[in-house]
């Protein structure tokens, strides 16, 4: 893939060149042809090509992140003074999370 757009990027900056040391070309028009000729097509191009190692790598930090959590759960809780301890799910235990006065519904203000 990155020999593709190396290899195009060399063809665009020869064209770019040509267009500049043309007699009725300008370094304007260089510019806009190796932009719209050569950069543009090939970012858009890299980043087509480019998408499936991204989900792979995507995947596996997931995967290293589901591991990690699943160490930590399996060593047990950590001490209260621990930086692991800080990992540990706040809401794991404690009291039951607030309900709405009377069974009703919570009063929304409107937005400032």
């Amino acid at each position: 893939m990155y020999l593709v757009i190396i290899g195009w990027l060399y063809v665009t900056v020869l064209m770019a060149v040509a267009e500049a040391q043309a007699p009725n070309g300008t370094v304007l028009g260089a510019i806009v042809t190796f932009v719209f000729y050569g950069l543009l097509p090939m970012g858009i191009l890299g980043y087509i090509l480019g998408t499936p190692g991204r989900k792979r790598a995507l995947r596996a930090r997931q995967a290293q992140a589901a591991e990690q959590a699943r160490a930590t759960q399996a060593a047990g809780p950590a001490p209260a003074g621990s930086p692991a301890g800080a990992a540990v799910d706040p809401h794991a235990g404690g009291e039951p999370p607030a309900a709405a006065p009377d069974g009703g519904a919570l009063p929304v203000r409107k937005e400032p």
